[in-house]
C-alpha cells in the first residue's frame, strides 16, 4: 500500500493540493485495503483523508473501527462521533489543510455542498477531482494479475459444476441461484454483479433479468457471470445449448466466436480502444448482423467489474501494458434471442494473454 499513497501524494503535489478526501469504495480499498462496503452513495462506512505531507487517515465510525485497524494498519482510524463534517472541521485547521482535493464524481451534490459550508467555516478551498485514482488503477500490478487470474478460475469452475447439470425444465433463476451460491461456498467474496441467465428470447436482452422462463432443448441459453475473489473481479459468458443447437444458433455462434478472435488477436499496447472494437464489430458487420451489435466489445475489470478501459467505438485513448480487459461480442435478435461469448485478457507489448481457461461452446 506504500507505494500506491506514495504515488497518489506526488500526483497532489503537482496539483497544489494539501490533501485529498477518498469516497469512492474501490479507490478507498486500492489505497487503504479496508474492504467495508457502502450500503449506498448516501451511507458511507469510511472515508480516507490523505495529505500531502504526514499520516493518512481513515475516518470511520464505531460499526466499523476493529475492522478498519485490522485491515488498514498504514492508516491513523479515526472515529466521526458527531457526523463526518463536524469531525472535518477540527481535523483541518489541525493539518492545516488549505486546498483539498474530493472524488466530485462520486459525490452528491447535496454532500459536496454541506463539505464546502464545513471547509469555509474554517478557510479551506475544496477542489474537484475525476479519475485521479481511477488512473493509478487502469494498469494491473503483478500480485493483482494473480489475484484476478484465480478469480477467472475459480468463476470458470463454478460455471463448469452447474454447466453439468443443466437440463430442460430448469428455470433461469433456479441456474442463477445455484450459480450465487455456488460462488460463496467456494470461496467467493460474492457475485461480482448481478447473474444474468436469459434462456431462449430473453437472450435478445444484453442485461435480461433471470425470470421463471424453463430452458428447452435446443435452444441458446447467454449466462453472464462473474465472482469477487479477495476484492477483485471476474466476468465470463457463454452461450450453451441443452441438446442439439440449430443449424442458425451454430452459425451465430461461430460468427460471434470470429469477432472474438478478432479482437483479441488485434489487442497490444499502443493501439486504442476504438481499433480493437472496430476489428471485431467488421467480422459481425459483414455477416449481416451489424445492427444486432449495439454495446462496445469490452470493458476494464479489476477492483470494479466495470471500470476503463473500454474497448467503444468512443473510446479513443491508447491501451497500455498491464489493463485487463473483456472480449465480449454479441449478436441479439428480437423474438429469436442472443449469443454473447466473453473472455477476459491481459494487455501486452505485443498482443494479450488470455486468462480463460474454459472453453465451453467456443469451439462449436
Amino acid at each position: 500500500m506504500n507505494n500506491r499513497l506514495k504515488n497518489l501524494k506526488s500526483r497532489l503535489a503537482r496539483r497544489k493540493l494539501d490533501a485529498m478526501l477518498v469516497s469512492q469504495p474501490d479507490n478507498r480499498r486500492y489505497l487503504s485495503g479496508f474492504t467495508a462496503c457502502d450500503h449506498d452513495i448516501q451511507e458511507s462506512s469510511g472515508l480516507l483523508l490523505i495529505p500531502r505531507q504526514g499520516q493518512p487517515l481513515l475516518l470511520t465510525d464505531s460499526r466499523f473501527e476493529i475492522l478498519a485497524r485490522q485491515e488498514a494498519p498504514d492508516f491513523e482510524v479515526t472515529l466521526y462521533r458527531k457526523g463526518l463534517n463536524t469531525l472535518l472541521e477540527k481535523l483541518l485547521p489541525a493539518l492545516n489543510i488549505k486546498r483539498l482535493g474530493f472524488e466530485s464524481h462520486y459525490t452528491l451534490h447535496s454532500t459536496a455542498r454541506k463539505l464546502q459550508q464545513s471547509c469555509t467555516k474554517v478557510e479551506t478551498t475544496i477542489i474537484p477531482l475525476t479519475g485521479l485514482i481511477e488512473k493509478m488503477r487502469l494498469c494491473k500490478e503483478a500480485e493483482e494479475l494473480a489475484i484476478i487470474e484465480k478469480s477467472v478460475h475459480l468463476n470458470e469452475q463454478v460455471f463448469q459444476e452447474i454447466f453439468q447439470q443443466l437440463r430442460p425444465g430448469m428455470t433461469e433463476i433456479d441456474i442463477a441461484m445455484r450459480l450465487e451460491n455456488l460462488m460463496r461456498h467456494k470461496g467467493a467474496e460474492r457475485p461480482s454483479f448481478d447473474t444474468i441467465v436469459a434462456s431462449g428470447p430473453n437472450g435478445a436482452l444484453p442485461h435480461a433479468v433471470p425470470g421463471h422462463r424453463a430452458i428447452k432443448k435446443g435452444e441458446p441459453i447467454v449466462i453472464d457471470m462473474g465472482l469477487t475473489l479477495a476484492g477483485y473481479c471476474s466476468d465470463m459468458t457463454r452461450t450453451v445449448v441443452v441438446g442439439q443447437p440449430s443449424n442458425k444458433t451454430t452459425e451465430i455462434i461461430r460468427i460471434v466466436r470470429q469477432a472474438q478472435l478478432a479482437g483479441m488477436a488485434t489487442i497490444r499496447t499502443g493501439l486504442t480502444g476504438k481499433q480493437v472494437d472496430s476489428a471485431a464489430r467488421k467480422i459481425i458487420q459483414k455477416a449481416g448482423y451489424g445492427h444486432a451489435f449495439g454495446h462496445g466489445l469490452g470493458h476494464g475489470v479489476g477492483l470494479a467489474v466495470h471500470e476503463p478501459p473500454s474497448l467503444s467505438p468512443r473510446y479513443t485513448r491508447k491501451l497500455q501494458e498491464g489493463m485487463v480487459v473483456t472480449v465480449e461480442p454479441g449478436i441479439y435478435l428480437e423474438g429469436w434471442g442472443g449469443v454473447r461469448l466473453e473472455n477476459m485478457v491481459v494487455v501486452e507489448k505485443n498482443g494479450c494473454r488470455l486468462l480463460n481457461q474454459d472453453s465451453t461452446g467456443l469451439d462449436i
